[in-house]
């Protein structure tokens, strides 16, 4: 039994940064997906893949994998990376690539 631990990025309807930088330990699938050949649905018998448990801290999620015996991985949260844009710059005279419909 082995779990990812992870921070997850906001939604792409999200402009801020709320309700973000909690922590996520989710279970690795131990069997595989299987598809059901008369209603095409995907299905497994695998219940531990419907749990996900939430943190407020790293630390946390990682004290309950080591307390409970549950081998794991840490994937590192990625920082987004910002441009500053002016509204103004559209309007330049001397723009780079010229503004049209």
């Amino acid at each position: 039994m082995s779990a990812r631990i992870f921070s997850p990025a906001k939604t792409a309807m999200q402009s801020g940064k709320a309700k973000t930088g909690y922590w996520v330990l989710e279970f690795d699938p131990s069997q595989p997906l299987k598809i059901d050949p008369l209603m095409g649905y995907t299905s497994s018998g695998d219940m531990r893949r419907q749990i996900k448990l939430t943190f407020e801290t790293r630390e946390e999620a990682e004290a309950y994998a080591k307390k409970h015996g549950i081998e794991y991985r840490v994937q590192e949260p990625k920082e987004a990376k910002r441009r500053t844009i002016s509204y103004s710059d559209n309007f330049r005279y001397d723009r780079k690539v010229p503004w049209t419909h």
